[in-house]
């Protein structure tokens, strides 16, 4: 699948699979940010897409996010449609800072996925499910 890509940021590395394990892909800072704790802002991330109709991207924190810079992202998950592809519509990570923090150019913190909607859904209100109860919240322990 091609995906047509508009970089907004010169010298920003361009978007590549990492070492090949993972079907995420990073996302990098297109500037030098700097944030104190309790700050929130949106970081740029130096990209926009067309993306296929029917398609969306998923974007979320890399699992090093955190540690390394201190910065939660506020939607927890963005969902980027197709729709959002003009020539201005820069993609951005919504950061809350929980420590002050400094995040450089080209670092990686977050990722994506492209993926295909969700099919159209028919909800049918039923008295029983007919299955075996699992044992509620948290029902298949720590281990």
């Amino acid at each position: 699948m091609k995906i047509e890509i508009k970089y907004f940021t010169e010298g920003i590395e361009p978007l590549t699979y990492v070492d090949g394990k993972s079907d995420w892909i990073d996302l990098r800072a297109a500037e030098d940010i700097s944030m104190k704790q309790g700050e929130f802002k949106l970081i740029p991330l130096g990209v926009g897409m067309k993306l296929p109709e029917g398609y969306e991207a998923h974007v979320v924190p890399r699992s090093s996010t955190f540690k390394n810079f201190g910065i939660i992202q506020t939607n927890h998950c963005g969902v980027i449609d197709e729709t959002y592809c003009g020539d201005n519509d820069q993609w951005f990570f919504p950061a809350y800072a929980m420590r002050n923090t400094e995040i450089k150019k080209n670092d990686r913190i977050c990722q994506f996925r492209i993926m295909e909607h969700q099919p159209a859904l028919d909800f049918v209100t039923v008295q029983k499910l007919g299955d075996v109860d699992r044992g509620g919240h948290g029902s298949t322990g720590k281990n």
